[in-house]
């Protein structure tokens, strides 16, 4: 990182309300947010990091807690609301995330860990080398999980699978793929923050030869692409997911699935029932905190 200074904007709520808040905080300053827990005082920390100071800053704060203090008309109990922009060191961020960001296995077949682990992958386990940049993601939240369990589950299953990432964010999930040996492996970003992280997080981890990464909104994405996929993750908002369904079923193959992650447990019965009319099922489902993740198959 060459600047010695980030800019944090941190949103504070009690731990009820923590998804929502992380995930009002990544909608609105469009870059993923990580959560810490206070158990004692029972609060929970959302925060984005900036490599610069945060433009309009005033009224991105105004957003913010008009945002925040709608949750309680959807029952989320939030106490004191708070939220706060700081300037501070390179070097605490990146200890702050040292504390926070502990390997994942998923079974035999995965692991995820920082650069810092000493934690050794097992025989024949994949292993996904990944250390936080300010757009990350790092597969301690429920969705990216999922998402990293259906890979697994898929490869499982198929021999030759392929993959496409749809919000690939620190390529997580790309990288992961690539390393289980799904090919082709395709993922992309509207934010082109993301796209960098991502490229430089497969170069770390040595597969860039094997991900196509592009920046793309999926509102301009085309309606039918150049290939199909045995594998489609898109952790979008529940909005975007039921708008584009028919562009994502398109590049589904006959037989493959489709994980849709990012959406809230209010609303995924209505997501779901959008995927079934478009001719999917839903094969396996997960709740992780406000959250609802779906894996859904091509009838």
């Amino acid at each position: 990182m060459k600047s010695r200074h980030v800019w944090r904007i941190s949103v504070i709520t009690n731990t009820e309300a923590e998804d929502a808040a992380a995930e009002i905080l990544r909608d609105t300053c469009e870059k993923p947010a990580s959560s810490y827990m206070d158990l004692e005082t029972g609060t929970s920390e959302s925060c984005v990091y900036f490599d610069h100071v945060p433009e309009a800053w005033k009224l991105l704060r105004r957003g913010l807690l008009h945002r925040l203090q709608g949750l309680g008309a959807c029952g989320l109990q939030t106490g004191p609301v708070r939220v706060s922009l700081r300037k501070i060191a390179a070097n605490s961020w990146l200890q702050s995330w040292k504390k926070h960001f502990k390997p994942l296995e998923i079974g035999s077949a995965l692991l995820v860990k920082p650069g810092w682990s000493k934690h050794r992958r097992k025989p024949g386990q994949a292993a996904v080398i990944l250390d936080p940049g300010l757009s990350f993601g790092t597969g301690q939240h429920p969705t990216t999980e999922f998402c990293l369990r259906g890979l697994v589950s898929v490869r499982k299953e198929v021999e030759n699978p392929s993959f496409l990432d749809v919000g690939t964010g620190s390529g997580i999930l790309a990288i992961a793929a690539a390393k289980l040996g799904f090919s082709p492996v395709d993922a992309f970003d509207f934010d082109p923050d993301s796209i960098s992280v991502a490229t430089k997080n497969a170069a770390r981890n040595r597969v860039v030869p094997r991900i196509r990464f592009w920046r793309q909104d999926v509102a301009a994405l085309p309606k039918r692409g150049e290939r199909q996929y045995t594998l489609i993750c898109a952790n979008l908002l529940a909005d975007l997911l039921m708008v584009h369904r028919d562009k994502l079923t398109a590049r589904v193959e006959p037989g493959g699935s489709l994980v849709l992650a990012g959406i809230l447990q209010t609303e995924f019965e209505k997501v779901s029932d959008c995927y079934l009319a478009g001719g999917f099922k839903c094969v396996a489902h997960r709740i992780g905190g406000e959250w609802c993740s779906g894996q859904f198959r091509r009838r």
